[in-house]
């Protein structure tokens, strides 16, 4: 039985997954469990982790979470590796693509002692040239550089550690903290602020992980604009958007 499981929440990523999973098999780490769960999907993402599976270089658990929503799926995969003997959990999304040291930098954090392990996202190589990839870079700094002074993350709120902005789609955690905490909210996106909050409020051991690195796409980025996406992170709601792009 590994110590380690990855969880994968997937929702109408048929066109995606298989890249994603490709960027898993290709890990220096191997030695892992993979979950992917299927979050109401109606256009074969299920299939295509059915097929991975067949040849994948690890276990791999292929779950149905009818409960529309990030939150849920991450939630029910987490539980489910937990009640399967999983002590790390690491966590990335269905349209990301972790570079091979992933794996690697999540389990060397943990090991340390970390209990939630906040990697480095960059935008996918696929999707933008290396102005867009810079401008990503910036606008990730400057989300980051918000979160630390919000008035509602100041440590006065019952904090135990400063705020430092943390990517759901490149996260690892300790099974005995993921349950400690109440998991992760069980609802749509956004939900990382959320489940960092609840860590803040726990312990201060969380640490940031260079090596550990996921290429994030931007669709929602591209579909909603910069004014659309600060309203959504802040948890505003999609505005006159509809179904979340991601």
């Amino acid at each position: 039985m590994t110590a380690l499981w990855v969880v994968v929440p997937a929702h109408q990523e048929a066109a995606r997954i298989g890249a994603t999973l490709d960027a898993l098999a290709a890990q220096q780490d191997r030695d892992f469990t993979l979950v992917v769960v299927d979050n109401a999907s109606t256009d074969g993402t299920a299939a295509l982790a059915h097929d991975f599976a067949r040849w994948a270089p690890f276990p791999v658990h292929v779950l149905d979470e009818p409960e529309k929503g990030v939150g849920c799926a991450v939630d029910t995969g987490f539980r489910y590796a937990i009640g399967h003997g999983a002590v790390w959990l690491a966590r990335t999304d269905a349209d990301c693509l972790p570079r091979p040291g992933w794996t690697a930098g999540a389990r060397s954090a943990l090991r340390q002692g970390a209990g939630l392990v906040c990697g480095r996202v960059e935008a996918r190589a696929d999707e933008h040239g290396p102005l867009g990839r810079a401008a990503f870079r910036a606008l990730v700094r400057a989300a980051a550089l918000f979160g630390r002074i919000r008035p509602a993350h100041r440590l006065r709120h019952g904090y135990l550690t400063p705020y430092r902005m943390h990517a759901g789609n490149n996260m690892a955690v300790t099974a005995a903290l993921y349950e400690a905490v109440g998991g992760m909210p069980r609802r749509p996106s956004p939900t990382d602020r959320l489940f960092l909050n609840r860590v803040r409020r726990r312990t201060t051991a969380i640490v940031r992980a260079r090596d550990m690195v996921v290429e994030n796409s931007s669709r929602r980025l591209r579909a909603y604009g910069l004014a659309g996406t600060a309203r959504w992170y802040l948890g505003k709601g999609p505005g006159r958007h509809g179904e979340d792009p991601r």
